[in-house]
C-alpha cells in the first residue's frame, strides 16, 4: 500500500469535503449563522458531496443507485469524518476566522490552512483503511471489475 495512492484517495475524499465545506461555510457566514450552525451545515454538505463525488465514479462503472450508496458508505465516511473533524477543529480554533466574515483574508486563510491541514491528517487513516481493504480500496474494486 503506497503513500501516493493513499493521497490520491485523500485528495479525492477531499475534493467532495471541501466543495461542501467551503458551501457551508460560505452560507452559514454569509446568512450570520452562529458558529455551531455553520459548522453542523458544512459538514452535512462535506458529506453529501463527499458521497455524491464517489457515487458519480461508481454509477458510471455501472453499478445501481442503491449498491452506489454502499460503495460510497464504505468508502468515504471514516475519511470525512476525520477530515471534517479536523477541518473544523482547525477553524473554530483559530482566533476569529468563524467570524471574520468573507471579505477578511482570515476567514479565507483559515479555511484553506484547516483543509491542509485535514488533507495531512487523513492521508495516514486511508493508507491504513486501504491496506485493509476498506476505505477507497473498495471504491477501487468496482472500477476495476466493470
Amino acid at each position: 500500500m503506497s503513500w501516493r495512492t493513499a493521497s490520491q484517495a485523500t485528495l479525492h475524499c477531499l475534493t467532495g469535503c471541501a466543495i461542501g465545506e467551503v458551501l457551508g461555510m460560505v452560507i452559514g457566514t454569509a446568512a450570520g449563522l452562529s458558529a455551531g450552525v455553520t459548522v453542523a451545515l458544512a459538514v452535512a454538505l462535506a458529506f453529501f458531496f463527499g458521497y455524491a463525488l464517489t457515487m458519480r465514479g461508481v454509477l458510471k462503472a455501472g453499478l445501481g443507485f442503491r449498491e452506489a450508496l454502499k460503495v460510497a458508505l464504505a468508502a468515504d465516511t471514516v475519511s470525512i469524518i476525520v477530515m471534517e473533524t479536523v477541518d473544523n477543529a482547525v477553524m473554530v480554533g483559530v482566533p476569529g476566522a468563524m467570524e471574520a466574515g468573507l471579505a477578511n483574508w482570515l476567514f479565507w486563510g483559515a479555511l484553506a490552512f484547516a483543509l491542509a491541514v485535514a488533507f495531512v491528517l487523513t492521508v495516514p487513516v486511508n493508507r491504513w483503511l486501504i491496506a485493509r481493504g476498506r476505505g477507497h480500496a473498495v471504491v477501487h474494486a468496482h472500477h476495476h471489475h466493470h
